[in-house]
């Protein structure tokens, strides 16, 4: 592996980190401010939708001006932002905050797959890119179980603060690796003009419309769900903020099994079959969720889950970088931005769903949806990218 992928690695870990860490605490905040959990859920939405809009204008940024200066600026923004929450004094200060949240994750996590198109070829590609997402992963992973951890002990406030911290501790490291790497002073140089001859390859290609419309199903059916595993839980007598960290948790975990595995499962089922197991993977533990078991039961199936998300997602994601090659950062915003507006319109459909017609009939709608679209994906992308290979 390429050692510069490594430092690229830590940029998706500290934008995950700031993602996932609220909704184990989401029921603190509520509490703390007087608003319901549905209201609360709002800051996961917001962050999502932010994260989501602003991906245009940053990846045309990336582009134009240069990945690695984008991302480090995103970083020390990502630390400003935290801090700024810990001190919120009301609901609409710590909203705020999670906008600014939501506009640096968006310079981080997308341009850095951008960054790792652009220095491994298609052919090793999808394991590449499946090592830098091991960093995200880590980073919901710790993400979402520190932070109930120490929701636990310091409050919501404090799991802010920390993650302050840490993005700055992040920002000078990844400053510093990508110094040693030769890559920060790299400017894009893209014109305006080659900007836009860039987008109007990317909208051409149809599978431009198959993975946009694709990767925004996914967010909504998938993340939409996160918001509500807290409430859920406390449906079943589980009050411990701790306990949704560690389910939420799970799924990033299984995210980590399957950048473990995919070098090996790509030769044997091939992309159209990992995008295939994937959804019936997740179909079922839709069902699973759906029934209400125990929480550690429930860990399992976000264990799972995880793993079948990825191999979809994954495979999408290769599609998406081979758009537009010469405007790589341009092509997998323009993904992330579908992605994230699913994941800002997800909880607001959830909440309908479950208000209306009850919690088991909107996950298994959504279990639904998922199969068809792991079935109908993998019929479409018919420029299979070329043959894949361990780095």
């Amino acid at each position: 592996m390429l050692p510069i992928l490594n430092i690229i690695a830590v940029t998706t870990f500290a934008s995950a980190l700031s993602s996932r860490a609220l909704e184990p605490v989401l029921p603190l905040v509520a509490g703390d401010f007087g608003v319901t959990v549905a209201t609360a859920a709002s800051l996961s939405a917001v962050f999502a939708l932010t994260f989501a809009i602003v991906q245009p204008i940053l990846g045309a940024a990336a582009d134009m001006f240069g990945k690695p200066r984008l991302m480090i600026a995103c970083l020390v923004l990502l630390g400003a932002a935290n801090i700024v929450g810990a001190m919120a004094t009301s609901f609409e200060m710590l909203f705020l905050s999670r906008v600014l949240v939501g506009i640096a994750a968006g310079g981080t996590f997308p341009i850095a797959f951008g960054l790792t198109g652009d220095l491994v070829p298609t052919a090793q590609r999808q394991v590449a890119l499946s090592r830098v997402l091991a960093g995200a992963m880590t980073g919901n992973l710790l993400g979402s179980s520190a932070a109930g951890v120490i929701g636990d002990f310091l409050g919501w406030r404090g799991v802010l603060a920390v993650l302050g911290a840490i993005m700055v501790v992040a920002s000078v490291a990844v400053f510093i690796g990508f110094r040693r790497g030769g890559v920060t002073s790299s400017s894009g140089g893209v014109s305006f003009k080659s900007l836009k001859d860039g987008y109007r390859t990317i909208l051409r290609n149809p599978n431009a419309r198959v993975c946009f419309t694709a990767v925004f199903i996914e967010g909504l059916c998938v993340l939409g769900l996160f918001p509500f595993v807290a409430a859920f839980l406390f449906e079943l007598g589980e009050t411990r903020a701790s306990i949704p960290g560690v389910v939420i948790a799970a799924f990033a975990l299984g995210g980590l099994f399957y950048t473990m595995s995919v070098s090996r499962m790509l030769p044997r089922f091939g992309v159209r079959g990992l995008m295939v197991g994937g959804a019936v993977v997740m179909a079922l533990q839709f069902v699973v969720i759906a029934l209400g078991p125990r929480w550690e039961i429930q860990a399992i199936s976000f264990l799972i889950m995880g793993w079948g998300f990825y191999s979809l997602h994954g495979s999408l994601q290769v599609f998406s970088s081979d758009l537009a090659p010469e405007a790589r950062a341009s092509a997998l915003s323009l993904h992330a931005f579908c992605f994230f507006m699913g994941q800002a319109v997800g909880p607001i459909v959830y909440g309908f769903g479950i208000s209306h017609v009850g919690k088991m009939p909107t996950l298994i709608l959504s279990a639904t949806a998922i199969l068809v679209l792991g079935i109908v994906a993998a019929r479409l992308l018919h420029q299979k990218p070329a043959e894949m290979v361990d780095i």
